[in-house]
């Protein structure tokens, strides 16, 4: 399984983006809002987490192996949860995935049906089974307020603010409360090498 690729962006396209990785090219399919994001870095060098499948059917005589590219690990372990749910899939979930992860999560964690089933490809029964599947794995996802940060985190340290969300739960705050916690420790734009670094600062903050 390839769980990552690096090189430079050749293309984007509606659907997929073309990756340099000498002495190949790959063909990567990312989310429309992945897609933007990459549009203006045409030449420029890049790197996705990926997950790879098989598109097509035995008995159609035709398969295929496909790429399909994210820009975080969480982006990643949020579209493999998405296409868990009965009636998602790989395809359906790529389409869907048309605004940032985080603003996904927090629509399926506040149960908002309606602006889910507006989703290209998700309707009001199926945003339902979201909804019921995957609202209470939502919160470390929420958390995600804006790529950077979560890059300042999880690349120093894999899981920093899951497991600070986490942690925050065991000393008895709330939901609510911890990701506030959490996201006034991110806005400072320091880097956080691990957990014990990130609960440190919010309590220094509230001290």
């Amino acid at each position: 399984m390839i769980t990552k690729i690096s090189g430079k962006l050749l293309a984007t396209s509606e659907e997929a983006v073309t990756i340099d990785v000498p002495p190949f090219e790959y063909e990567v399919l990312v989310g429309d809002y992945t897609r933007r994001q990459l549009q203006a870095q045409i030449n420029q060098d890049i790197r996705l987490h990926t997950l790879d499948y098989i598109d097509g059917n035995a008995q159609g005589g035709r398969l295929t192996p496909r790429l399909i590219g994210f820009q975080t690990l969480p982006e990643r372990q949020f579209f493999d949860l998405f296409c868990s749910v009965d009636g998602v899939g790989v395809k359906k979930a790529l389409r869907a995935m048309v605004r940032p992860v985080h603003e996904l999560a927090v629509l399926i964690e506040q149960q908002d049906a309606k602006q889910l089933s507006g989703l290209p490809g998700i309707g009001p029964a199926t945003s339902e089974r979201i909804i019921a599947k995957l609202r209470r794995k939502m919160p470390r996802f929420a958390l995600m307020v804006a790529r950077d940060e979560v890059e300042a985190t999880i690349e120093a340290g894999p899981g920093v603010v899951g497991d600070t969300f986490d942690a925050l739960l065991a000393l008895g705050h709330s939901e609510a409360d911890a990701r506030q916690l959490i996201d006034d420790a991110l806005e400072t734009g320091k880097k956080f090498k691990d957990t014990e670094a990130l609960l440190t600062a919010i309590y220094q903050k509230r001290g």
